[in-house]
C-alpha cells in the first residue's frame, strides 16, 4: 500500500469514526431532548402515523386514541379534559402541536423512544400494526379529584406530592380548559378556541402549580427563614426575637406591622416558635436582616428555589434573588418582595422538612409499558439534597405541628391526625391579597405534602386569608390521601 493511499484510508476512517459518533450522540444521548423539542416538527409527524399509546392515572385511560375517519387516522380523546388538563395537555396533528405529558413523553407515547426499538422492530416483521406505549403516571385520580373539587372556580393551583419519593399524587389548577377542544382535528374550531384562551385575563393555559405569573410565597416563606436560622447553629426554636408593634425597614421610613397591627404576643420579646406559630411579621423581618440575604438564599436553594425541575414538565425557577440589601432582605423574612414562588417550591419546603430533611426530585412518571404490556422503563426516585439535619429537622416539624394545632392554621387540622402546615396571605400592592397554604400529614409518618395557591384574593379582595381559604383546600387533599 502507497504512503498516500495509506494517509487517505487514515482520514476516511476518522471521517467515519466521527460521523458514527455523532450520530450515535444524536440518536443515543440527545435522542429524548430532541424528541420533546417544541421546533422538532419531525417528532410530531412520525408520532401521527401510530395508533398514540394512553396516558395512565390510577389504572385508567386518561388520554387515549379512536379511530378517525380523516388523514391523521387517530383522534386524541380526553377524560375528564379541564381536571386533567395541566398534566396531561393536549397533542393536535392538524395543528401540529403538543403540550405537557403528551409533548414531554412524545417518543414513548408514538413508540419511538430508544426503550422500544426492539419492539418497534418486532412489528415491523411481523406485519402488525405500530403502536405507541403507554405512560403511567405517579398521579392518584381520588387525589387528583379531591383538589379539583376543593379549589373549584377559584383562581389558583393545588400540588401535592410524596415526601419520601417525590412522586407526584396531584396537580390542579384553575381556572382550566378543555383539552379536547385543542385536540379536534377541525382545524378551524381548533385555532378559534386557542384564540379565546389566549385572550382570556385569566390565563387558563397557564400551569398554575409549576409556572405562568409566579407569587410571594407570603409567610410560608417564613419557614425557610426559620430553617436557615436553626442552619446556622445560632439559633433555637427558642432563642427570642425583639417585639415591636411596628418596625422601620432599615435604611427607609417605611413601616411595617404584624397582621394584628399590634406586637406578637405580649412581652418586649417573642421565640421564633411563636412568631411561626403566630405569623408575624416583624420578627421575622428582624431575623431576615440578622442572618442576611446570602444565609437565607444558601437555605432556600437547598429547597430548590433558583432552579427548574424536569418531571418530566418542567418547572418556572421560584426566585430567591442575589443582591439585595437590608430592607429588601426584611421584606423577604415575611415572603414579600423580590421573592417568588410556585406551589410545586412550597410543597418541596414541606416535602423536606417532612422527610427528615431531605428533599426529593419531583417526578411524575412511574412506567412506560408497551402495548404487550411489558415495562420498558421504570423511574426511580432521587434525592435533589439535604435541607436540614436530623435535630433540626424534627424541630421544624414540630413548629409546623404547633402551627395547625394552636396556631394560625387551624383550618388544616384532621380529627386524630397531626398535620404540619403554614399558611400565608401575601399582600400585592392595593391588589387582592395571594392567599397561601403548604404542609404535611401525619406528622410521624408523612405520607403527603402539599401546598395551594389562591390567587385574586379568592373574590375577597383583601379580606381573605391562608387559614379561611386556602387551609381547607389542602385539608381536603390531605384526607383524600389518608382516607383512599
Amino acid at each position: 500500500m502507497t504512503r498516500e493511499l495509506k494517509r487517505l484510508s487514515i482520514i476516511m476512517l476518522a471521517m467515519f469514526l466521527a460521523l458514527f459518533g455523532a450520530v450515535s450522540v444524536i440518536q443515543v444521548v440527545q435522542a429524548n431532548a430532541l424528541s420533546q423539542n417544541a421546533n422538532n416538527r419531525r417528532a410530531l409527524y412520525d408520532s401521527y402515523e401510530v395508533q398514540r399509546g394512553s396516558i395512565i392515572a390510577s389504572g385508567s385511560a386518561i388520554a387515549s386514541s379512536v379511530a378517525s375517519k380523516d388523514v391523521y387516522s387517530w383522534q386524541r380523546v380526553y377524560t375528564d379534559p379541564k381536571m386533567w388538563a395541566p398534566v396531561t395537555g393536549y397533542i393536535n396533528p392538524a395543528l401540529g402541536s403538543a403540550t405537557a405529558i403528551e409533548q414531554a413523553m412524545n417518543q414513548a407515547l408514538s413508540g419511538t423512544g430508544g426503550s422500544q426499538f426492539l419492539t418497534h422492530v418486532e412489528q415491523i416483521l411481523s406485519g402488525k400494526p405500530a403502536r405507541g406505549s403507554n405512560v403511567v403516571l405517579t398521579l392518584d385520580s381520588k387525589v387528583q379529584k379531591a383538589a379539583y373539587d376543593a379549589l373549584g372556580s377559584l383562581q389558583g393551583a393545588v400540588i401535592a406530592i410524596e415526601p419520601k419519593t417525590g412522586r407526584v399524587l396531584a396537580m390542579v389548577t384553575s381556572p382550566s380548559y378543555d383539552t379536547n377542544g385543542l385536540a379536534t382535528h377541525d382545524t378551524k374550531a381548533a385555532n378559534t378556541y386557542y384564540e379565546q384562551l389566549v385572550k382570556d385575563p385569566t390565563n387558563p393555559l397557564y400551569n398554575r402549580a409549576i409556572a405562568g405569573d409566579l407569587n410571594p410565597p407570603g409567610s410560608t416563606f417564613k419557614l425557610v427563614v426559620a430553617s436557615a436560622a436553626l442552619s446556622t447553629g445560632q439559633y433555637t426554636p427558642q432563642s427570642r426575637l425583639p417585639n415591636p408593634s411596628s418596625y422601620v425597614l432599615p435604611q427607609t421610613t417605611t413601616t411595617i406591622h404584624n397582621d394584628t397591627h399590634g406586637t406578637c404576643g405580649p412581652g418586649a420579646t417573642v421565640t421564633i416558635a411563636d412568631a411561626l406559630r403566630l405569623s408575624c411579621n416583624i420578627p421575622m423581618a428582624e431575623l431576615a436582616v440578622k442572618l442576611g440575604d446570602d444565609t437565607i438564599r444558601a437555605e432556600a436553594e437547598k429547597y430548590g428555589f433558583n432552579n427548574s425541575f424536569q418531571m418530566p414538565l418542567k418547572s418556572t425557577p421560584s426566585v430567591y434573588p442575589q443582591g439585595l440589601d437590608a430592607p429588601q432582605t426584611a421584606l423577604t423574612g415575611f415572603g414579600q418582595g423580590q421573592v417568588l414562588a410556585t406551589p410545586l417550591q412550597m410543597a418541596m419546603v414541606s416535602a423536606g422538612i417532612a422527610n427528615g430533611g431531605v428533599v426529593m426530585n419531583p417526578r411524575m412518571v412511574d412506567q412506560v409499558i408497551g402495548a404487550d404490556l411489558s415495562v420498558q422503563q421504570t423511574y426511580g426516585n432521587t434525592e435533589f439534597g439535604r435541607a436540614l439535619d436530623a435535630a433540626n429537622d424534627a424541630e421544624m416539624v414540630q413548629m409546623m405541628v404547633d402551627n395547625v394545632k394552636n396556631g394560625i392554621a387551624t383550618n388544616a387540622r384532621i380529627d386524630g391526625v397531626d398535620v404540619g402546615g403554614k399558611t400565608g396571605t401575601a399582600q400585592n400592592g392595593d391588589k387582592p391579597y395571594t392567599l397561601w397554604f403548604t404542609g404535611f400529614a401525619p406528622a410521624e409518618d408523612p405520607q403527603v405534602a402539599v401546598a395551594v395557591v389562591v390567587e385574586n384574593g379568592g373574590g375577597q379582595g383583601q379580606s381573605g386569608t391562608g387559614n379561611t381559604i386556602a387551609a381547607p383546600i389542602a385539608r381536603k387533599v390531605i384526607e383524600a390521601v389518608l382516607n383512599k
